[in-house]
């Protein structure tokens, strides 16, 4: 795009809001169309690996996301009945300085939002696209916009823009958030317990939310995906209980759960899109491709692809800049799209012999040299070069 284009972001999402600004950045008239009432976060907590975290000081972002984030070192999780270790990450074991930094999805969301509006962004609130055509955007309440020459499909899981045809996952997940209680788990570390594994209990620190200063943990337990309403007809206690029996150090954050409805369902699918774009229309995030968050790269993948797209564009034009931001990420998406498939049945399943494999052969594995070495760059998403062709991150 050698001449200032105009650009329609669909969907004010993590991954919308940094391919506006990287747009706005690079002299393109860009507007923003979210279905809310005012634009909001959906979610809890995550974890941005460091090559999220460069995107996010490419747009501006990094340093209010890290005064509002907590790093942490490491993952470590263990099972439930012997205590055994059964997944040990570090971030920085050679002392490279890099960290997961773990976050409220409201915190992250003030700190794009912010630095869209220091730029020259447009911002149409309650506008629930529907579809597009020809460069035009049509609303629910039938008014049309445009028409633009690129509109960028950031709007999730549930694009109605998105051909994506996912699987579900038999396995999904409650989240919470709740203050950080006095505790002897690390602030440092995501600490999770599971039990075989169809139990899995999760406790990660995410630092402040926008206007309180007390520090924060996302909580979350896994379950199938079709239990909730049977979760909910169970009771609170009941679950309290269960989850307490299974680790005992969960009781603090527990304890401050005092409604089911603190607790949200998060239900995850597994696609990717073959070719993420089409004439005028490139999708990006989770309507591009879709995966358990077992490995913890869902906001990473979103960053990726704006910054991959908006680089493209510096390189070429229309269709050929499309090809070219889905050449350049194919095979990082492909990469971690496949460990996900394969990591997560062994954490999120009612699998009798995958954990017995993970805790008694995969486990001790990891922990011999170089394989500490692959994890570590598995997490940070520098497994793969993660826009090949269009340099560094």
């Amino acid at each position: 795009m050698k001449k200032r284009s105009s650009i329609a972001v669909v969907g004010a999402g993590i991954g919308g809001l940094a391919a506006a600004i990287l747009f706005a950045d690079r002299g393109h008239a860009v507007v923003i169309f979210d279905q809310f009432d005012r634009p909001k976060p959906v979610g809890s907590g995550l974890v941005i690996q460091p090559i999220g975290q460069a995107v996010l000081d490419a747009v501006g972002a990094g340093d209010a996301v890290r005064r509002s984030g907590n790093p942490i070192q490491r993952m470590l999780g263990h099972e439930a009945d012997h205590h055994r270790k059964v997944l040990n990450v570090w971030y920085n074991k050679d002392r490279s300085g890099q960290f997961g930094l773990a976050i409220h999805r409201a915190s992250l969301f003030e700190a794009l939002l912010d630095q869209v509006k220091t730029r020259d962004i447009a911002l149409h609130t309650q506008s629930i696209v529907t579809h597009t055509h020809a460069g035009m955007i049509t609303v629910a309440n039938g008014q049309s916009h445009g028409p633009f020459d690129l509109v960028v499909d950031s709007a999730g899981a549930n694009s109605p823009l998105s051909p994506l045809r996912d699987r579900p996952l038999p396995y999904g997940a409650i989240w919470g958030t709740v203050d950080w209680p006095e505790t002897d788990l690390p602030m440092s570390q995501l600490s999770q317990c599971y039990r075989r594994a169809d139990r899995m209990i999760g406790v990660l620190p995410i630092g402040t939310l926008p206007g309180d200063t007390t520090p924060k943990a996302a909580i979350f337990w896994s379950m199938p995906r079709d239990r909730y309403d049977q979760w909910i007809a169970g009771g609170l206690e009941r679950w309290k209980s269960e989850a307490e029996s299974l680790w005992p150090a969960f009781a603090p954050f527990a304890a401050q759960v005092t409604s089911q409805e603190q607790m949200t369902m998060a239900r995850y699918s597994h696609g990717t899109l073959r070719r993420p774009w089409s004439s005028g229309l490139v999708h990006i995030g989770d309507a591009a491709h879709r995966a358990s968050p077992q490995l913890g790269q869902g906001a990473n993948m979103a960053l990726l692809d704006a910054l991959a797209l908006a680089r493209a564009f510096e390189k070429a034009d229309g269709e050929a800049a499309l090809a070219l931001y889905a050449k350049a990420r194919r095979w990082h998406v492909m990469a971690y799209q496949t460990m996900s498939a394969a990591f997560t049945p062994q954490y999120q399943s009612d699998s009798k012999w995958l954990p017995v494999l993970r805790d008694r052969l995969l486990y001790p594995v990891s922990q011999i040299p170089p394989a500490p070495r692959v994890l570590t760059a598995i997490v940070c998403g520098t497994m793969l070069p993660p826009m090949r062709g269009l340099g560094r991150v």
